[in-house]
């Protein structure tokens, strides 16, 4: 059986180059369960049987190249469960913690399972998402305040919507090669890394036009939709690079140890 970073004596063996577990974890309606429906079919059954307050979905994306296969845990955000995410957090190598921007209360509860993340499950790489960004105009949680806390906490952050198919598998993808990076397993293809055709085409379309512009084009609205995430992502990434830049500059006489880059983005609303 495959390690769950799959090593290379058993990847001809798969259809995927690596397999990773991943917990999705927040408070109860926060929208959890709309981000697993809302990816492409695999798996949902979980392979111990079924739990009550336990949901889980595979998917797979491709990763600079590689084929990633996803097993997506939600553990319910209900306190009784919290005894069931103490359970599966073993061998969890990435956490997407979820929280609602139109409910206030659910990004507070933020703090609660990152003391019960750095309890049982210390060091593993998680990311902060607001689903359900297609309601900015009932936001609660305002995208400033939710970055501003992600950097407190050494997090990505990013604002997603199921029902748009925004930036959900954008999400997945960067805690994917958060926790590959941290396994040492980037550094196989990173020097080599060639751009697939479809990021090339949204790298020089986008590089030559507007976010804006991009609705005038005769293009179908998924491709748009997906051309305005990649530009909003991309365009976010480096601003947080630059800030992230001068914070550790401000902060090298208190904070001397070097840290791995955080590449951490942010949305913007539906229009």
């Amino acid at each position: 059986m495959c390690a769950a970073v799959a090593s290379p004596g058993c990847m001809h063996q798969k259809p995927y180059d690596y397999l990773l577990k991943f917990l999705l974890v927040g408070d109860s309606d926060v929208g959890k369960e709309e981000i697993l429906s809302g990816l492409e079919d695999g798996a949902s059954e979980s392979p111990f049987g079924g739990h009550s307050g336990i949901d889980y979905k595979t998917t797979t994306i491709t990763l600079d190249g590689k084929r990633v296969k996803l097993q997506l845990w939600d553990t319910s955000g209900q306190g009784r469960f919290c005894t069931i995410f103490r359970s599966y957090s073993r061998g969890a190598q990435g956490i997407l913690l979820v929280y609602d921007i139109t409910n206030k209360w659910s990004f507070e509860g933020i703090d609660r399972w990152i003391k019960e993340i750095d309890e049982h499950a210390p060091g593993v790489p998680k990311i902060l998402v607001g689903n359900r960004c297609h309601l900015a105009f009932k936001r609660q949680v305002s995208e400033m305040m939710a970055e501003t806390f992600a950097l407190k906490n050494d997090m990505a952050f990013f604002e997603v919507s199921p029902l748009c198919d925004f930036n959900v598998t954008e999400s997945l993808a960067e805690l994917s090669r958060l926790v590959l990076k941290r396994n040492g397993m980037s550094r196989a293809w990173g020097p080599n890394r060639v751009l697939s055709l479809q990021e090339l085409s949204c790298k020089v379309i986008v590089d030559n036009t507007t976010i804006y512009g991009i609705e005038q084009l005769p293009l179908p609205a998924s491709v748009k939709q997906h051309l305005k995430s990649y530009s909003m992502a991309n365009k976010t990434r480096a601003r947080m690079q630059s800030y992230m830049h001068r914070d550790k500059h401000r902060k090298k006489i208190l904070n001397p140890q070097e840290s791995p880059p955080l590449n951490c983005r942010k949305t913007c609303c539906i229009s």
